[in-house]
């Protein structure tokens, strides 16, 4: 089940929202609770008994590190945090990496190992970096053990942010989990950013993703470098719209039931260097690794070269947090490689050049990356990248380019400007007038109503996270 489809937004959603209302605020966390296990279990019944699995093996460690501090036992405390870790990392490993694993040693040695094959269990990647921050908080004295179950329970499985974060670190809503306070205003707000995201997903997302999607189908003997050109952007576009748009369901989501999740993007490609762009895309995931990698492995506090070593070691398990494939791992170590790069030899280069000059480069590097993350196989993203060029015999362009590029570019121009903070400026300047709060409610009906209208009629409304 996912957000933009007309199953969660007229049966789970309300049903949620009266279900959750109508009963006192100390049953408010084990409605979220079971109603989160139904969401979660709509699409992959059998994989709830994983989620409670880790659900109560982090609850427990919790418990179990919660008296060994108090006893002053630090390194009993040590393992215990290690035993999480270890049980999270290989649920995690078994399911997104085992195939992956045995298919490169077939493939290395000869062998004919085989493993049952195995569905992904839907948000794994999220749901298992979010427990293990709960032991390794309460390890450092960062968050207070949570001794009730069906509290720690809905935070595991919270559907807003369970399936496509953002990735909430436990000591950011523990306090809201024990006491928070629901306001008519906070609902009001959340359902205007839920609204957001929902027409970012649908009314932009879609639309740009249908376009790629359509380039990727034609047989290379129709492709020509205009359209692969075009796919690369459609792409990049569809990718920041789908993915912002989710994370804006889910803070807004959060929000209509009193959370407060924290931002995961902020324009992104407005970012004038790689390093920027990073700190703004995705932000609960490059936090995480920042407060439970980076820093432990050292950060820059130990040299150069430390520093270099500990900053690709960060991108490629970055890389491989997305997907078990050597692609994933040639997108991670190649943005590790720019990021060390705008570090360490081009910072000052890069910063005395035109803000235009800046932001192209930026795009470039970026939109360069999402064609590797694009394809099923390196060897497909490789040969994508290769043909853009003109390297790999493909005509320049075609009638068929043209028509597709011109019919597409209203679309086009709606992404860059909606990739900016332009409509955000604009709103904040006009929201305090009269008319526009009058109009708002109206304007929000009316794009609602629209996003219904595309969804009744959707054949193509994928999200591209789903699979990580």
């Amino acid at each position: 089940m996912v957000f933009s489809s007309l199953l969660f937004l007229f049966r789970f959603l309300p049903a949620m929202i009266l279900a959750y209302y109508a009963v006192p605020k100390r049953f408010r966390n084990g409605v979220l609770f079971l109603g989160s296990l139904i969401f979660y279990g709509w699409g992959e019944p059998v994989y709830i008994t994983l989620l409670i699995f880790s659900t109560l093996v982090d609850f427990f460690h919790g418990k179990v590190l919660g008296k060994l501090l108090e006893q002053g036992k630090k390194e009993k405390a040590r393992w215990v945090v290690a035993s999480s870790a270890v049980i999270n990392l290989g649920l995690l490993g078994f399911f997104k990496y085992g195939n992956f694993l045995v298919e490169t040693a077939n493939h290395l040695t000869g062998s004919g190992i085989t493993i049952p094959e195995l569905a992904l269990p839907i948000g794994i990647s999220f749901y298992t970096f979010q427990t293990m921050s709960y032991t390794i908080d309460v390890y450092r004295g960062k968050a207070q053990v949570q001794n009730d179950i069906i509290a720690f329970g809905a935070y595991v499985s919270m559907f807003p942010q369970l399936v496509a974060g953002p990735i909430v670190r436990y000591s950011t809503i523990a306090e809201e989990l024990d006491q928070r306070k629901e306001t008519w205003s906070q609902f009001e707000e959340g359902v205007r950013i839920f609204l957001i995201g929902l027409a970012k997903k649908v009314l932009i997302a879609n639309r740009i993703g249908a376009v790629w999607s359509e380039i990727q189908g034609l047989p290379e003997a129709d492709r020509t470098v205009v359209l692969l050109w075009l796919g690369m952007f459609a792409f990049g576009m569809q990718i920041y719209f789908d993915f912002s748009g989710y994370s804006d369901m889910a803070v807004g989501l959060g929000r209509m039931f009193g959370f407060h999740f924290p931002e995961n993007f902020r324009y992104p490609y407005q970012a004038k260097s790689v390093t920027e762009f990073w700190h703004r895309w995705h932000i609960s995931l490059g936090t995480w690794f920042k407060e439970y990698v980076y820093i432990p492995l050292g950060g820059n506090r130990k040299g150069q070269a430390r520093q270099v070593i500990n900053i690709m070691t960060v991108w490629l398990l970055t890389g491989l947090w997305h997907g078990a494939g050597w692609n994933f791992l040639a997108w991670g170590g190649y943005f590790g490689i720019l990021l060390l790069l705008e570090k360490l030899i081009w910072k000052k280069r890069l910063e005395g050049l035109p803000a235009g000059v800046q932001s192209l480069y930026t795009l470039l590097a970026v939109f360069f990356g999402w064609i590797l993350f694009a394809h099923d196989s390196l060897a497909e993203g490789s040969r994508y990248l290769w043909q853009m060029w003109g390297l790999g015999g493909l005509p320049f362009t075609s009638g068929r380019s043209w028509y597709l590029l011109f019919t597409s570019l209203p679309l086009m121009l709606l992404t860059c400007v909606g990739s900016t903070e332009s409509v955000k400026r604009l709103w904040d300047r006009l929201a305090n007038r009269q008319w526009v709060r009058a109009a708002a409610p109206v304007v929000a009906g009316g794009m609602l109503i629209l996003c219904i209208a595309y969804l009744v009629d959707a054949g193509y409304n994928p999200f591209l996270y789903f699979r990580f």
